[in-house]
């Protein structure tokens, strides 16, 4: 009798990767990512809650569930706070090796550039919902950030 090895199916997951992504997504706070090489995608997503979702415009899961109270998260709270409107990397510089959009106790006008978020693959220009004096900066530049994730305060 003669055995032969089977080889895994080019379909079959690999438990390493997915392992790896999974702690990717607990590291960096995220609900969701996706990694490719070729053909072959890797979706890695959690879910706060079933009972916490409800049903948007076109079908699509929101979440209902506030994110976990942390230092940025109460300064959402307070007046001035500049959420972030999408998913993405947040960009403090319109480029690599270039001085940041503001710094720290700048004055600004309604409309100036903060930040530049980058989503699927395309530069989203965050600008000054008001005038006033940046108070805090609350990201990193490269940092990851969902959705209302504080970005600054202004006063």
């Amino acid at each position: 009798m003669r055995f032969s090895r089977r080889r895994p199916s080019p379909l079959s997951p690999d438990p390493d990767l997915i392992r790896t992504l999974a702690e990717l997504l607990t590291q960096n706070g995220l609900t969701e990512i996706e990694y490719a090489v070729g053909d072959r995608l890797v979706r890695v997503s959690r879910r706060v809650s079933e009972t916490a979702a409800t049903s948007g415009p076109i079908g699509t899961d929101i979440a209902a569930v506030p994110p976990p109270k942390t230092a940025a998260n109460a300064a959402a709270d307070r007046a001035g706070a500049v959420s972030a409107p999408m998913v993405g990397t947040v960009y403090l510089a319109p480029e690599p090796g270039a001085p940041a959009f503001v710094q720290r106790g700048d004055t600004v006008e309604a409309g100036r550039p903060l930040l530049i978020i980058e989503a699927m693959k395309v530069m989203n220009e965050i600008r000054a919902p008001r005038a006033g004096r940046i108070s805090q900066i609350l990201v990193e530049d490269a940092q990851p950030v969902e959705y209302g994730t504080v970005l600054m305060l202004i006063e």
